[in-house]
C-alpha cells in the first residue's frame, strides 16, 4: 500500500502562482534560495544530463536588465505596451531566477525530453518557493524568446534557450482565484 502525504497533496491541490507585480522585498537570502534551488532541480532527468542551468538575478542585475530590455524593444520597434512589459518584468521584480534549457548531445535522450526536464525545473522552482512561504510566478514574454536579448542578458550559449523566468518575493496582495480545468473535458479514460 502507498504511504500518502496529505500535506503535500493539499499543497498541490491549492497552490496558486502570485502575479509578479504583487511581489516585493524581502526575498529569500542566499541560504534560503539555495534550499529552494536544491528542491527545484530534483526533477526527472533521463540520463542524468542536467540539461538546464540557473541564472539568479539580484536587484542590481534586474535594474540593468530593465534598461537593456527597453533598449532592445526600441531596436526591434516594439510598441509602448510591449516595451513597458519587457522593462517592468525586471524593474518591478525583487528577485528572479532564469531557468535555461541547455540540452546536451545524447543518443539516448531526445532533446524534447531535455527541454521538458527544464520545464520541470521551472515548476519545481515555483512550487518550492511557494512551499517555503514566498510568492512566486513563472513568466517568459518576448524578453525570454528574443535570442539577442537572452544571449546578452543571461549569457545564453549556442543551442540554449530560456525555459522560464521565475520571480520570487514577498506577496503583497493575495491572488484572486481563477477557474481550473474541467477534468471532464481534458481527461480520457482508456480501459481496454
Amino acid at each position: 500500500m502507498p504511504t500518502p502525504n496529505p500535506a503535500a497533496l493539499d499543497f498541490l491541490l491549492t497552490r496558486r502562482s502570485r502575479p509578479a507585480k504583487t511581489l516585493a522585498a524581502p526575498v529569500p537570502d542566499r541560504a534560503a534560495l539555495m534550499r529552494i534551488l536544491t528542491a527545484a532541480v530534483r526533477v526527472p532527468d533521463h540520463g542524468k544530463l542536467e540539461p538546464w542551468r540557473l541564472v539568479v538575478l539580484e536587484r542590481p542585475a534586474l535594474e540593468r536588465l530593465a534598461g537593456l530590455a527597453e533598449a532592445r524593444a526600441r531596436t526591434l520597434g516594439l510598441d509602448d505596451e510591449k516595451t513597458l512589459k519587457g522593462r517592468s518584468q525586471f524593474e518591478q521584480s525583487p528577485l528572479a531566477v532564469v531557468v535555461v534549457s541547455a540540452p546536451k548531445a545524447s543518443d539516448k535522450v531526445p532533446e524534447v525530453e531535455q527541454l521538458l526536464s527544464a520545464g520541470a525545473v521551472c515548476l519545481g522552482l515555483l512550487n518550492a518557493a511557494l512551499a517555503d512561504g514566498w510568492g512566486a510566478c513563472w513568466l517568459t514574454g518576448w524578453v525570454a524568446h528574443d535570442a539577442t536579448f537572452a544571449a546578452d542578458a543571461f549569457g545564453l550559449r549556442p543551442g540554449e534557450r530560456v525555459a522560464g523566468i521565475l520571480h520570487i518575493g514577498t506577496e503583497t496582495t493575495p491572488p484572486p482565484d481563477r477557474p481550473r480545468p474541467d477534468l471532464g473535458r481534458v481527461v480520457e479514460w482508456v480501459s481496454a
